[in-house]
């Protein structure tokens, strides 16, 4: 992808036949506020990737392990855990946080209508967290699990506002378009940044740095990054005025998050086709999560790989996903989301299937699923947010788009523990792949049964003819 000016990367867009001066200088304003939107992705996908998914957990691992006990734990506040476990238990405890912090920080924006200050502090906030991580050495693991959960929590809550802007900043029949080409940009930075950290890490002797200094730097890296791309959607998108009129101060809107969240979930009763498609999103998204975590796992235990080839195959996760959220863009155009969707989980169902048939220590053949899962990974994401944005009533997209978050991250313990109970009961990781088609097969019926175009006048939104 490269680091471009902001300006370059987005498809050439014809001016509508008969528009005038001022419709063309809307339309102009439009894809300048879509180009700085996609940027937001650009900048916080390095921590996705490069930190949560490929450096901190080892690292941090390890530096728990340097002040565990002769026995093997760690105290923080006194409780005893084991090294081992550090790690996910400071991820856990992010994921409930950021639970909490969600609905109060989207409340707040849909009441003031202030998306991007707040987006703003978050991203600072969770890059600022990110960047602390070079100075995680020695035996600071509670520095360590400090900074992820700030980082973490930081990073849920500017996800949500950055979608919220969707709506916002694409007609209804340009938001397949520019969600895929936000997951685009995403997964593209992920690969490049990723790329060079692994060249610092893979050569770290040549370049006179031991291992620890290098994961180090790969950490901080990943927050600079964040923080200096973020400029670019914060110059970029614009504020709209509150759908709401807040009662009295910011603070009584925030003390107010978790009623409104609870006036939300009682309004989301009144939507049933919504609510439908929500929980089709969560068992099929559950799936997606679940193998992008236990694939490593799968092909290290399960298919006896070496490290060097997971490392290759995510890099080929990330590169191919590029090309695939841009394809499927580019289906959805052609016969709508939902058909695209329900086509990607079939592909979803065929390559996660194909697993349970991979051949002990073949690179080649675990390669070839990383294609697969690639070229359907980014499209299923980024379909799914657009197709959302049509099923939420305006005004109140920071709201649901935190549900979708929450919803999200408060089910992600269901697919690994499928995956988890499959290998405890049978001890073979072929079947716990193969478990996680009910995901998809079951998502996939949930969402055949939403008629979308009707979801979409029920929240009182005009859909696109093709959705």
């Amino acid at each position: 992808m490269g680091t471009a000016a902001p300006d370059a990367p987005d498809a050439p867009q014809a001016p509508e036949e008969g528009a005038d001066s001022g419709e063309l200088a809307g339309i102009r304003e439009r894809r300048r506020e879509q180009r700085g939107w996609y940027f937001y992705d650009w900048a916080n996908s390095v921590f996705s990737t490069s930190v949560l998914t490929v450096f901190l957990g080892p690292y941090l691992t390890e530096v728990t392990k340097a002040a565990a006990d002769a026995d093997g734990y760690v105290h923080p506040l006194g409780v005893p855990v084991r090294a081992g476990s550090f790690f996910p238990y400071a991820v856990s405890a992010s994921v409930l946080l950021s639970v909490l912090v969600m609905p109060l920080a989207a409340a707040f924006a849909d009441r003031t209508g202030r998306k991007k200050p707040l987006l703003g502090t978050a991203a600072y906030l969770g890059a600022g967290a990110t960047t602390g991580m070079f100075f995680l050495d020695g035996d600071r693991y509670l520095l360590g699990g400090v900074l992820l959960v700030v980082a973490n929590v930081s990073f849920a809550v500017s996800i949500v506002l950055y979608h919220a802007f969707l709506p916002q900043i694409a007609p209804p029949e340009e938001r397949d378009a520019v969600s895929s080409r936000g997951w685009a940009f995403g997964y593209g930075s992920g690969a490049l940044v990723l790329v060079a950290n692994l060249g610092l890490f893979l050569g770290h002797d040549a370049l006179g740095v031991t291992e620890s200094t290098a994961v180090r730097i790969c950490l901080a890296s990943a927050g600079l990054w964040w923080a200096v791309f973020t400029v670019v959607p914060l110059l970029r998108l614009r504020e709209r005025p509150a759908a709401h009129i807040p009662d009295g101060t910011g603070r009584a809107a925030f003390g107010q998050g978790f009623r409104q969240l609870a006036g939300t979930l009682r309004q989301l009763r009144r939507y049933p086709l919504t609510l439908l498609f929500l929980l089709a999103y969560l068992l099929y998204n559950d799936g997606i999560q679940t193998v992008i975590t236990q694939a490593s796992v799968f092909g290290s235990e399960g298919l006896g790989l070496d490290q060097t080839t997971l490392i290759g195959a995510i890099l080929l996760v990330q590169i191919l996903a590029v090309v695939g959220a841009l394809l499927l863009g580019r289906l959805a155009a052609r016969y709508g989301a939902k058909r695209t969707i329900l086509g990607s989980l079939v592909a979803w169902t065929a390559t996660v299937g194909a697993g349970y048939f991979l051949p002990r220590e073949n690179p080649f053949w675990f390669y070839a699923l990383a294609v697969g899962i690639g070229l359907v990974l980014g499209g299923t994401q980024a379909l799914s947010r657009s197709l959302f944005s049509h099923l939420v009533p305006a005004g109140k997209e920071a709201e649901y788009f935190a549900l979708y978050e929450i919803s999200d991250r408060g089910t992600s313990w269901l697919g690994p523990l499928v995956f988890g109970l499959a290998y405890q009961l049978t001890g073979d990781y072929r079947n716990a792949i193969l478990s996680l088609v009910i995901f998809f097969a079951v998502g996939f019926a949930l969402l055949l049964r939403v008629p979308v175009q009707r979801a979409a006048a029920a929240v009182g939104n005009v859909a696109p003819e093709r959705i």
